[in-house]
């Protein structure tokens, strides 16, 4: 290991074990869906003349992403996008609303599947780590169990800034997408100027309601099982794993919101996919 190596993997596994305690809590955290439709980020931006940027990737490189949430969540975040204009700033919403599709294929899509088990394999020294390990990190990194994924919910927006004058990143010491000892928001291994535009961000998004996730600096949520953990007001998840039809603007609660998106017997045949893929 390179000097500050083992640190680094010692931190990696305190977050990721944090991280699972956390979503432990999710999953006992009790629930009651509002049954409240979605509404456009795009269009609200618009109506509300804010400079809004949206990412134009796909989401495990065949999705269009789905630049949706919750109705009532809307004005608080046209009001976080105009406080960053009138600093200077335009949000970029990188993510919104997740179909049980979507994320599923985000958690099997070789570009992430290999980066979460290449986080195992240097937490575990090389070599091939067990299923068990691999499940419990995808439980952390991406949100193998739809009660835990407040995107499904469509509660949660993953987000860049910019800079009105250039259009340069506010920089946060990684770009979005990322998994390494980066990730967490209070990550000891950004340098100050980075840990401050983070600390910025949040007051600006948490000015209006929206809680950042601890494990990912990109991450702001309200109104989900989470929100409702980190924010301690003793109610209940407003918002959880929905089916949308967009047509009607209606939602369906999942029937199995604590059953997992890739099951372990199809989790250990991507393992070994991907071990082949690296070489292993």
């Amino acid at each position: 290991m390179v000097p500050d190596e083992a640190a680094r993997v010692a931190f990696w596994v305190e977050y990721m074990e944090q991280s699972y305690v956390l979503t432990e809590a999710i999953m006992r955290h009790p629930l009651q869906e509002s049954r409240e439709g979605f509404a456009s980020i795009p269009a609200a931006a618009e109506a509300a003349g804010v400079d809004v940027r949206f990412s134009t990737t796909l989401l495990a490189g065949q999705f269009e992403r789905l630049f949706f949430i919750r109705q009532s969540l809307m004005p608080d975040l046209m009001a976080i996008a105009r406080d960053m204009n009138t600093r200077g700033w335009i949000l970029k919403v990188e993510d919104g609303y997740r179909t049980r599709q979507m994320q599923t294929a985000l958690g099997r899509a070789p570009a992430v599947f290999d980066r979460i088990l290449q986080s195992c394999i240097r937490e575990c020294g090389g070599g091939r780590p067990p299923v068990d390990l691999v499940s419990r990190r995808a439980m952390v990194l991406v949100a193998n169990v739809p009660l835990t994924g407040t995107h499904m919910a469509g509660a949660a927006v993953d987000i860049s800034v910019l800079r009105r004058d250039d259009g340069a990143e506010v920089w946060r010491g990684k770009p979005y997408l990322e998994m390494s000892e980066y990730t967490p928001m209070d990550s000891p291994f950004v340098n100050a100027e980075e840990r401050q535009n983070r600390q910025e961000i949040t007051r600006v998004m948490e000015r209006h309601g929206f809680l950042h996730y601890p494990g990912e600096f990109w991450h702001y949520n309200k109104g989900d099982s989470l929100y409702q953990i980190q924010a301690r007001t003793g109610q209940p998840g407003r918002y959880g794993p929905v089916d949308w039809d967009r047509a009607t603007n209606t939602v369906t609660p999942y029937a199995d919101p604590r059953g997992l998106l890739t099951p372990l017997d199809v989790l250990e045949s991507l393992l070994q996919q991907a071990m082949e893929r690296l070489g292993g």
